[in-house]
């Protein structure tokens, strides 16, 4: 086999179906290396928990007779169509590879298929971010009822409602457009304003600020540290759930309930709830008091309906019995 590496071919795509025409097959047993920091004390290396992480793995690949003259060509094609990818085997996102090696130096054709079937082993870079970490994103949009932000520019990250402080956070409305009052302001001011908040509020006219300083979330820079609550696998690629509780994992911040501050506000306008303890105003309550009524009236009228039909069916009953009788007395006289 030779070693040489290789260039990617101006038919890649092409090539890559034919590699994928045959399954593959991950090793269980990877070796799983995380990412070093030096300790600038002591001068030695100190493992940290971190989202990406070093995997020496193995891998079980059929390689089509195109690459027979050099299958490390056919091997590194079937590789390069994983980057960016979710991989479940490696439970994470594959961003690179590197250090491809074959296991054996012979492969394995089985009955009369022309695939070469052998086992290599590689260094592949995973984004594998778990339940817990806190990572740093930036802002990408804001809404009333999330944030949205972006992980090393690539990966998508949401913040519910519910997961923001609604204590120290409320969300702005900002002018809109055709606003007389929005139009009277000087150009220059408006364009500030627009380039300062321009990447957190794209589609959107608003923002998060807090109460008391008026700054908008994320600061200057847009960054925001998060405590990642949920990992969603959709489309072969990872999004992620944050929080900025400071105790993210309450059930307080689950999806059946509202935000404390909101559920206290309504209340006090009104206090009646429906059977979900969810708050309802004087025109809900109206309303499900008109429609309990329309059920009793028409439980009701199904039931004098129910007493009519069976009257019906008891007097042709009796009109037949007596019919009867006529016809038989009839009989006797003749």
């Amino acid at each position: 086999m030779h070693n040489t590496p290789s260039k990617k071919r101006k038919h890649a795509q092409d090539i890559g179906g034919s590699v994928l025409k045959k399954s593959t097959k991950f090793d269980s047993d990877a070796a799983t290396t995380p990412l070093l920091k030096k300790d600038k004390g002591k001068g030695k290396e100190v493992p940290e928990e971190s989202e990406f992480r070093l995997v020496r793995t193995t891998l079980t690949v059929s390689i089509s007779p195109l690459f027979a003259s050099n299958p490390r060509i056919g091997v590194e094609e079937l590789l390069d169509s994983m980057v960016m990818r979710y991989i479940p085997a490696l439970e994470g996102v594959v961003l690179s590879h590197s250090k491809l090696s074959f296991i054996q130096d012979t492969g394995i054709i089985k009955g009369d298929s022309p695939y070469l079937i052998c086992d290599v082993a590689f260094d592949a870079v995973i984004w594998s971010p778990r339940v817990g970490m806190k990572i740093t994103g930036k802002v990408n949009l804001c809404s009333p009822d999330h944030i949205s932000l972006l992980v090393h520019r690539t990966f998508n990250v949401s913040i519910p409602r519910r997961h923001i402080p609604m204590n120290d956070w409320e969300f702005e409305y900002g002018p809109a457009e055709n606003d007389p009052e929005f139009g009277a302001v000087h150009h220059d001011e408006v364009q500030a304003k627009q380039d300062a908040s321009e990447e957190m509020s794209k589609g959107h006219s608003g923002r998060w600020i807090h109460k008391l300083t008026t700054e908008m979330v994320g600061g200057e820079s847009g960054f925001v540290s998060f405590v990642v609550v949920g990992v969603t696998i959709a489309n072969e690629m990872l999004s992620l759930v944050g929080s900025l509780q400071s105790d993210p994992f309450s059930p307080a911040h689950t999806l059946g309930n509202p935000p404390s501050e909101e559920v206290e506000a309504e209340d006090d306008q009104d206090g009646s709830t429906s059977e979900n303890g969810i708050p309802l105003d004087a025109e809900s309550v109206e309303e499900s008091e008109a429609g309990d009524e329309e059920i009793e009236q028409f439980e009701s009228e199904e039931e004098e309906t129910k007493r009519v039909v069976q009257k019906r069916k008891r007097i042709q009953g009796e009109g037949k019995e007596e019919i009867g009788k006529r016809k038989t007395k009839r009989r006797k006289d003749v």
